[in-house]
């Protein structure tokens, strides 16, 4: 097994603590728990990585990648905007809040993040096919890193995804499947394929390479920070649909704070999820520690996971830092779509007018504290889900091309 991966060193057990070496293995042999990256960090300092690229290669001395990581054909993604949402602040009520934009990536998504670490694994692991099941945005994020790195791609889909993000999956070549099922069915179907002859060979950026896959969701963590002048917010709301990136943004900010680049402080974490898909939220409000699979069936696509893997561990961190999960519906979705849009000029995909929806929702139950700072998550752009707001996005008026039509149609 190759041993460049920067300061990782081992694969370790979530819920036993059992090591492994690394290498394409995403659960435990023992317990069957999931595993994620153990680390021996030396020292990181942030002239060291102010000096860096402006991408998420700025913080490669805290990722598993190679030091030689930057050259590497790849779409550079991250250093996307913390944009200070002043407007949307005062329409609810807050003292302090700025949108993490992450629909800045190349492929307008923070998916591009999460693979692009993943594709690192898949050199190193020998891996000539990169492939993944997909809720839409992992899809197109996957083709265009593999057309970029020069690797084939196949990655699977549920058949009923929003056509934007089947056309962005498709048009970077590669194959396209799609499945007639849920995201769940799609991933199991993904699981099996990994012990067939067919697929044994493949890098699944979210299945046999979802440890180092995951490390990439902690570069918002970073970026926040950074963006902040290092350190903390007081708050953040976070989409839930696996649960990855929300615990990976809390390692992320605690991986900070141990090696003293920020403040130690508080920080509350909210997850946040649509009424139609809503699992963990659930979970949370009847105090449960066990997430019940539910089947999917919201028009914030981008979330419908049913059956959460880190919808335990997302309790526990909500619990842990005094935050909540919560749900909106797919009206509210719309509502915190045009919200966005209308205050900041953002125009968010539907887990974006979750993240809105679910921040006002917690301010009206007084949750949420207005007089901490506060940054919510947009992780999608909206032009990928325009069927969410299509059905109100009409001209204001159809008039002839003369000033007389259009007093007339504006007069008052």
């Amino acid at each position: 097994m190759p041993n460049d991966f920067g300061p990782a060193v081992a694969l370790s057990c979530r819920e036993c603590g059992a090591r492994y070496d690394l290498g394409p293995s995403f659960a435990c042999l023992d317990c069957f728990g999931p595993l994620e990256v153990a680390y021996d960090f030396g020292t990181v300092t942030r002239e060291q990585i102010a000096a860096g690229p402006t991408s998420i290669w700025r913080y490669k001395d805290l990722l598993p990648v190679p030091a030689g990581v930057a050259g590497h054909p790849n779409l550079q993604p991250g250093w996307t905007k913390l944009v200070k949402a002043d407007n949307l602040a005062a329409e609810l009520g807050l003292r302090s809040l700025y949108v993490k934009d992450d629909s800045g990536n190349p492929t307008h998504s923070f998916k591009d993040r999460v693979v692009a670490i993943a594709l690192e694994a898949a050199r190193a692991f020998g891996f000539h096919t990169l492939s993944c099941s997909s809720t839409g945005n992992l899809a197109g994020a996957v083709t265009a890193a593999a057309a970029r790195a020069g690797l084939d791609a196949c990655v699977f889909i549920p058949a009923d995804l929003e056509q934007p993000k089947i056309v962005m999956a498709s048009v970077y070549g590669g194959r396209l499947v799609g499945i007639d099922g849920t995201y769940d069915e799609v991933n199991r179907f993904c699981s099996e394929l990994i012990g067939d002859p067919l697929g044994e060979k493949w890098g699944f950026v979210n299945v046999n390479l979802r440890p180092y896959y995951a490390e990439g969701s902690k570069t918002l963590a970073y970026e926040i920070a950074e963006q902040l002048g290092w350190r903390l917010p007081d708050q953040i709301v976070i989409p839930v649909a696996s649960g990855s990136q929300l615990t990976k943004v809390d390692k992320g900010f605690r991986e900070l704070i141990k090696l003293g680049l920020v403040e130690d402080k508080p920080i509350r974490i909210f997850g946040a999820q649509a009424a139609g898909c809503s699992p963990v939220s659930t979970a949370f409000k009847a105090g449960h520690d066990v997430v019940q699979p539910v089947k999917p069936d919201t028009i914030a696509k981008s979330l419908a996971i049913g059956n959460p893997a880190d919808g335990p561990y997302v309790l526990d961190i909500a619990r842990r830092t005094g935050g909540a999960v919560e749900d909106v519906t797919d009206e509210q979705v719309v509502e915190g779509i045009r919200l966005l849009a209308r205050t900041e000029g953002i125009f968010a995909e539907t887990a974006g007018g979750v993240v809105v929806g679910v921040l006002r929702k917690l301010v009206e139950q007084g949750v949420l504290d207005p007089g901490a700072e506060t940054v919510v998550l947009n992780t999608g752009d909206g032009l990928k889900t325009l069927d969410a707001v299509a059905g109100s996005a009409r001209p204001a008026a159809v008039i002839r091309p003369s000033l007389d039509a259009f007093r007339t149609a504006f007069a008052n």
